[in-house]
């Protein structure tokens, strides 16, 4: 069981009422409006906090940043005086208050039922020990496994009233069903790409590709500057270039499959490494069902983080497409690719098929999600750009 309240650095607050409780929200409209409302600031109509939120977007977008802030907010609700709650919100950012629960992952890949059943299904049930409230933040919502959301459903569905439940994730998309829809959407928008770009630790013109490349997502950013990630760049583009220029018989696709598959054998020896240091402090008796439960999550996380790299190198594939389209209207500061203008300035000389070929990628991508098979999906959409050259 992984409980952790470990304090998180906030940024010295903007001037109104909702930037003062909760540091950086102005940069986040949607979630200003539902959490500023929820804790009733001044110039939103008040309304009484849920007792699930799902706060999402992209990696880097400050979610749990206020997500702790909020929390602090509510348990400081109802204080005697603006010092005590001021002394209620410093101990939340701490991490030592007592009616704050912080849970992430335990598992090598995923949220098991250990992780939810005894410190927020048994804790929802007891009463606060200081606050009117207890607050429970679930971080990485996406990787409950089906038990363990399951356990959670029924206090999402029957909440004690003073039981509020923040579940925190980078990909929406991957949170169950069953999960999302009992919680308020709170969005949280991509950071810009230059304070992205900023963090990287590549030069300056990859580091802002890089940035661009992921439309705001500095956790993807930050892959497609690592080693593999710029294997993964360099397999698409191949791909998309020998199509363009005719040259399909390389068969750069099987590239782009290499790329996706390694992406997956790192994740699963990622997950190795974290299994192996789980077992030197696990007891004897427990050590087979960790290894069972590793083993079946691995192979999950192998298989979608080798579907995410393919998808991935297809997203590039359709971002080049869309730089060449830039390029030939004459409107090249709007390229991602700001590392490659050479190549793209070639291409878009020769290539007229560059907007069909846009869609062309994205059903290929949507086929590919369905379960098409990914090498004659990939050799097709090879020689579909490449007949656009020649239209």
């Amino acid at each position: 069981m992984a409980i952790v309240s470990t304090p998180s650095t906030v940024a010295q607050p903007p001037p109104s009422a909702a930037g003062q409780a909760l540091p950086e929200i102005e940069a986040h409209p949607h979630a200003r409006a539902v959490l500023g409302s929820a804790l009733g600031l001044a110039g939103m109509p008040a309304r009484p906090p849920s007792h699930a939120y799902l706060l999402h977007g992209p990696a880097g977008s400050g979610k749990r940043a206020i997500a702790r802030a909020f929390a602090g907010a509510l348990l400081a609700d109802g204080a005697r005086s603006e010092d005590v709650a001021r002394a209620v919100r410093e101990r939340v950012q701490r991490g030592t208050h007592p009616d704050l629960t912080w849970v992430r992952p335990s598992g090598a890949v995923e949220m098991l039922v250990g992780d939810i059943d005894e410190p927020v299904v048994a804790a929802a049930a007891r009463t606060p020990f200081e606050s009117s409230r207890r607050v429970f933040v679930i971080e990485g919502a996406e990787t409950l496994n089906e038990q363990a959301a399951n356990r959670l459903l029924k206090t999402l569905e029957e909440p004690p009233a003073y039981a509020h439940l923040l579940l925190v994730s980078d990909r929406r998309e991957e949170v169950l069903a069953t999960i999302a829809s009992r919680c308020v959407h709170v969005r949280f928008d991509a950071p810009r790409a230059e304070t992205i770009a900023r963090a990287l630790t590549v030069d300056a013109e990859t580091a802002l590709a890089c940035a661009r490349l992921a439309l705001g997502d500095a956790g993807r950013a930050r892959m497609l500057a690592s080693e593999r990630g710029q294997a993964l760049r360099a397999a698409a583009e191949a791909y998309v270039r020998s199509a363009l220029e005719g040259e399909t018989g390389l068969r750069r696709w099987t590239d782009l499959l290499e790329a996706a598959q390694s992406a997956g054998a790192g994740a699963a020896e990622e997950i190795g490494e974290r299994l192996a240091e789980q077992l030197e402090m696990a007891p004897s008796r427990e050590r087979r069902k960790l290894e069972r439960e590793a083993q079946e999550g691995g192979r999950r996380a192998q298989r979608r983080a080798r579907a995410r790299a393919l998808d991935q190198g297809l997203q590039l594939i359709e971002l080049w497409l869309r730089d060449v389209v830039c390029v030939q209207v004459g409107a090249g500061e709007l390229v991602y690719a700001v590392d490659r203008t050479a190549e793209l300035g070639e291409d878009a000389a020769s290539y007229t098929g560059a907007r069909a070929g846009i869609e062309l990628v994205r059903e290929t991508r949507s086929r590919i999600a369905v379960n098409v098979a990914e090498e004659l999906a990939l050799e097709a959409l090879a020689y579909r750009l490449q007949a656009l050259a020649n239209v």
